[in-house]
This record gives C-alpha cells, sequence and structure tokens, in this order.
C-alpha cells in the first residue's frame, strides 16, 4: 500500500481516537459510512495509467507521498489576503472553519450558513446525511477519501422563493506549516424553489506550500432556482488540489457557472451535473492556465435527463513552460431527453514546445429530437494576428500577451452580465488578467 493511502488510513483512526464526534455526529450514525467508504478506497487503492479516467493524470508521485492530518485549530494567516472579498464570507484555514475571519453579515431571512463542523455538534444526523452518499467506482478514489474523512466544509440552505442579493463567498486557504498536510472538505448546497443565489469560491494560497487539499460539493437547485457560481482556484506551486462539484438541476433550474483554474503543482476538478427537470439549462464555461510545471486537469460529466433541457459549455485552456492541460469533456442525452440542446467548445493554446494538451470531447445521445455538437481544437497564437499587431507598432511579447488574453477572456464574457453590479465578473477578469500577466509575463511595458 502507498505511503498516501497509508496516511489516510491513519488520519481516520487518529480522527475517531480524538474527535468522534466531529467526524459523525454525537451519534455516530455515519460512523458505518465513513467506515465503508475506508475500506473501499483501501481494498482498490490509486487508480492506474489504464484507468480511461486518470489516462493523462498520473497519481505515481502522490502515491509515494504521505501527509499529516490539518491540526484542529485554523491556522492564522494575514488578512490583507481577504482584502476585496467582502461579506457575506465563510473562511477555512488548512480545512478547518476559521471563525475569527469569517463575516456572515448581510444574509436574509431565510438564508442559512453554516460550517459542516458546526452543523455535526449539533447533533441533528439528518441535517449532514450528504455524507452518507456511497461512491461505488474505482476511479472515484478522492471523493472515496472524502467520504471517510470530511470533517467540516460549508453547509448552505436557502428557502423557497428567497433571493440573496449579495454573492456567498466561500474562502479556502492552504496556509505554510510544518510538514505536508492533508485535509477533506465536504459542502452542501441546497436551494428550494424560486430560490435565488450567487456563490464565489475563493482556492487560495497564503504562502508557499506543498499541502493536498480534497473537496467536494453537492449543489441542489429545486425549480426555477437561479444559482450563478464562479470559482478561482489558484493554489501554491508546489500544492495538490482535488475537487469535485455534483451538481443536480430540477425544472427550469438554471445554474451559470465560470472555472478559472490557475493550477498547483497537480489539481483536478470534476464537474458533474445532472439536468433532471424538463427545462433545466446550464452554462459551464472556464479557463485553463498551465504554467512552470503546472499540471491542470478538468472533467466535465454532463447527463440530460429532463425533456427540453440545455447546456451551453465553452473552455480554453493554455499551457506554457512545461506544464500539462488535460480536459474532458463528456455530454451524454439519455433515453427519453428529447428536445436537448447541448454544445461544447474547447479551444487550446499551446505556447511552449515543451508543454502538453490533452483533450476529450465525448458526446453520447440515446434520445431522438435533439440539437448537439461538440468540437476541440489545439493550436498556436494566430501568426497572422501576430503580424498585425507588430506592424502597429507593438513588441513581440506584449502582442502575445494581448492576444492570450482575448483568447482567454471569450468565456467570462460569453457569461453575460446580468446583476452585474456585485463586481463579479470584474472580479474574475482582474484575476484572469493578473495571472496572465505573471504566467506570461508583462512584456514591454504591457
Amino acid at each position: 500500500m502507498g505511503a498516501l493511502l497509508d496516511s489516510f488510513r491513519e488520519a481516520f483512526g487518529e480522527s475517531l481516537a480524538t474527535a468522534r464526534t466531529s467526524m459523525c455526529g454525537p451519534s455516530n450514525e455515519l460512523l458505518p459510512a465513513r467506515q465503508a467508504a475506508l475500506d473501499a478506497l483501501l481494498a482498490d487503492g490509486l487508480p492506474g495509467p489504464r484507468e480511461e479516467a486518470w489516462k493523462y493524470t498520473s497519481l505515481r508521485a502522490l502515491e509515494r507521498r504521505a501527509f499529516a492530518p490539518a491540526d484542529a485549530a485554523p491556522p492564522a494567516f494575514d488578512p490583507a489576503l481577504l482584502a476585496g472579498i467582502p461579506a457575506p464570507r465563510l473562511v477555512f484555514a488548512n480545512g478547518r472553519f476559521d471563525p475569527g475571519q469569517s463575516d456572515l453579515s448581510g444574509l436574509p431571512a431565510g438564508a442559512s450558513v453554516e460550517a459542516l463542523s458546526q452543523v455535526l455538534a449539533s447533533g441533528e444526523p439528518r441535517d449532514a446525511n450528504f455524507l452518507a452518499r456511497r461512491y461505488e467506482r474505482r476511479d472515484e478514489v478522492f471523493a472515496r477519501a472524502n467520504a471517510a474523512l470530511a470533517e467540516d466544509g460549508a453547509v448552505v440552505r436557502i428557502d423557497a422563493g428567497v433571493r440573496v442579493e449579495a454573492p456567498l463567498h466561500l474562502v479556502f486557504v492552504g496556509v505554510p506549516q510544518a510538514g505536508d498536510r492533508a485535509w477533506h472538505l465536504r459542502h452542501f448546497i441546497d436551494l428550494r424553489n424560486d430560490a435565488a443565489l450567487d456563490i464565489v469560491e475563493h482556492q487560495l494560497s497564503a504562502g508557499d506550500h506543498a499541502h493536498l487539499a480534497n473537496e467536494v460539493l453537492h449543489l441542489h437547485a429545486g425549480q426555477r432556482a437561479r444559482v450563478r457560481h464562479a470559482r478561482v482556484q489558484h493554489d501554491a506551486a508546489r500544492a495538490t488540489r482535488f475537487a469535485r462539484t455534483d451538481a443536480v438541476l430540477a425544472r427550469e433550474a438554471q445554474y451559470r457557472r465560470f472555472d478559472l483554474e490557475l493550477g498547483a503543482a497537480l489539481s483536478r476538478h470534476e464537474l458533474n451535473v445532472r439536468l433532471e427537470g424538463d427545462g433545466a439549462v446550464l452554462t459551464a464555461n472556464g479557463v485553463l492556465l498551465g504554467d512552470g510545471r503546472r499540471h491542470v486537469d478538468t472533467r466535465l460529466g454532463i447527463e440530460h435527463i429532463g425533456r427540453n433541457t440545455a447546456c451551453e459549455l465553452l473552455w480554453r485552456g493554455i499551457a506554457d513552460g512545461r506544464s500539462k492541460v488535460v480536459f474532458h469533456g463528456g455530454i451524454d442525452i439519455r433515453a427519453g431527453a428529447d428536445g436537448t440542446d447541448a454544445a461544447l467548445s474547447n479551444k487550446n493554446l499551446l505556447l511552449s514546445a515543451e508543454a502538453e494538451i490533452d483533450t476529450q470531447p465525448v458526446l453520447v445521445i440515446d434520445a431522438d429530437e435533439v440539437k448537439a455538437a461538440h468540437g476541440a481544437t489545439v493550436g498556436q497564437l494566430d501568426a497572422n494576428a501576430l503580424f498585425y499587431l507588430r506592424s502597429r507598432g507593438l513588441p513581440e511579447a506584449q502582442a502575445r500577451r494581448l492576444l492570450t488574453v482575448a483568447f482567454c477572456r471569450e468565456p467570462l464574457l460569453a457569461l453575460g452580465d446580468e446583476g452585474g453590479e456585485d463586481g463579479l465578473r470584474q472580479l474574475l477578469l482582474a484575476r484572469l488578467d493578473a495571472a496572465l500577466a505573471a504566467a506570461l509575463g508583462a512584456g514591454d511595458g504591457a
């Protein structure tokens, strides 16, 4: 057994010995599900390159590493890191809820936001029954680890008809500490019928570290619910992050999201969305940026189940240096999902001869009367456009950066700007531009 799995097993035993109620609640009703998840994880081990879902992302080096559990209390970090992130916000540092940095003021009646650790301590197991979900496939290795080890996270419940005007910010900070740490966060976001919520996830680093973060987020959108969800993942260059989002949309629900993946040493995000209700709509766009030696992996699994559902997926990838960018875009139109309208576009730029991009668009159709399209490309900057900018007096480095920024902005601009007075789109554009400037260089005063 590899060192990584050994450290997960030891973390499970340590958590039960020292803080059983924090993992399973005072009644311990979740313990069997926790134990089953750990047993399955240890029995199957980590997936290898023959596992299709992990074909382009090797875990061999990670398997040899061991991680100590995060400390019981959140470590301190400079509050300046949170500048520009207003309330309401829920903050976690190295996987632990940080009440001192959190601020939940401004939430309306009918909107409940708590840390999972608070929910487990309350003694009502039904409020945390999402922790009992089973993961049957061997390739769901980190979801199994999360099911066994998660002790904290965000639990958000919005009552029917409640519209939360200000975006809810969920902030996850990796803080340097002695030794490599691992934490597992489980989030649950539930919107009842006709509710509305904007969510902004900030996955940030307070300094250089080599920790491992493993997060699973469940999102349920009731009938006619509206969710806008932005996620900025910007970890330390030596960090490891595994993230998974499982969303279920009811009739006429709308889920609109944008992911800005700026990488880590190894980062992987799995976005799974089930459009179960008739007329449900998903817009999921994103940018993957690999530089240095970062490995950035994103995997979409979209299932159309209800009738007259729609999804639009617009993703852009950039690989520079010796980085590797992996994208899998899967759309499955189930039998009976007539009237589906599905579109996937994944375009990628290779900026270095030593970088690598692997893209897999997959479309499965088992229904009649559907409209579906998918496509993927990998190429370099347009030579004619580059020549045009050079002929207008721009230095080469500045011209290359300008074209790259324009290429990356397209998915974000396609999201529109309704409700844009909250500055959400401006925030994401600023983060994207800053990341590109750092990765590609400012270039002659750009």
